[in-house]
């Protein structure tokens, strides 16, 4: 899946309101995924509806995404997290994101859709951009991600992304993609 890198604003084929660009957007064909603003933040830990979210956004996940970035200023920048936003309609659908800074060259990927939009392909091309997007990260060679034993779905997804199952325990599936 090919992705690209914009500075510019992406543009939806419809007219429904969208986050204020913050300047780096990744666009895939399906997809934008644009870094969460401090507004977007406290909407969700306040518990604001905001008329460009998926009725079931935010999830449990970007609950906790929103509760990380409130305090975390080094995961807004360029490579770290991002709202996934439906190309087509403008809807906010889940989050993606790198938790920066890189440990020793490697950085984790972490996503969530919410369920009305879950079957689309849409975490599969999320991640594939994300991958391919860490790499363009100074001294990043490897991307990867945990999952839990009782998700498998997560890890067929990571699979379609181009992530490798590497290693296991009794709890936790493991991958991870290296740099080409």
């Amino acid at each position: 899946m090919s992705s690209s890198y914009s500075s510019s604003p992406c543009s939806s084929s419809s007219s429904s309101p969208t986050p204020a660009d913050t300047g780096t957007d990744l666009t895939t064909g399906r997809l934008i995924l644009r870094t969460w603003t401090a507004a977007e933040i406290a909407a969700v830990l306040e518990d604001v509806r905001s008329p460009h979210w998926a009725a079931d956004f935010p999830a449990e996940g970007d609950r906790a995404i929103a509760g990380f970035l409130a305090g975390r200023q080094d995961a807004l920048g360029p490579y770290g997290q991002r709202q996934i936003i439906e190309r087509a309609g403008g809807l906010v659908v889940g989050a993606i994101g790198l938790f920066w800074p890189p440990d020793e060259g490697r950085l984790e990927v972490g996503y969530g859709i919410v369920p009305s939009r879950r079957g689309r392909g849409y975490a599969t091309e999320a991640a594939a951009a994300m991958v391919e997007f860490a790499f363009t990260a100074p001294g990043v060679h490897t991307v990867f991600a945990d999952v839990e034993l009782t998700n498998p779905a997560s890890g067929r997804v990571l699979e379609k992304a181009g992530l490798e199952h590497w290693s296991s325990d009794e709890k936790t599936a493991r991958y991870r993609a290296v740099a080409p």
